[in-house]
């Protein structure tokens, strides 16, 4: 059992190097895609704002490292 742990977490590693990244990209285009069609906002102004969220967030998370 722990060598298929060790395999899963270096698959893992693999495709995520920085999880709070990923968690923080992941929920905000859930959030997005859930909220952004109820909003009331003209579709042209949808993807930018989903763009937006992104970008923050990864400055956000370079800002963060550059700390550590």
């Amino acid at each position: 059992m722990k060598v298929l742990i060790a395999i899963f977490q270096e698959i893992w590693s693999l495709f995520v190097d920085d999880g709070n990244l990923a968690l923080g990209l992941i929920l905000w285009c859930l959030a997005g895609g859930l909220a952004l069609p109820h909003l009331g906002l003209a579709a042209g102004y949808q993807a930018p704002l989903l763009a937006a969220g992104c970008l923050a967030i990864l400055v956000a998370n370079v800002l963060y490292a550059a700390r550590r």
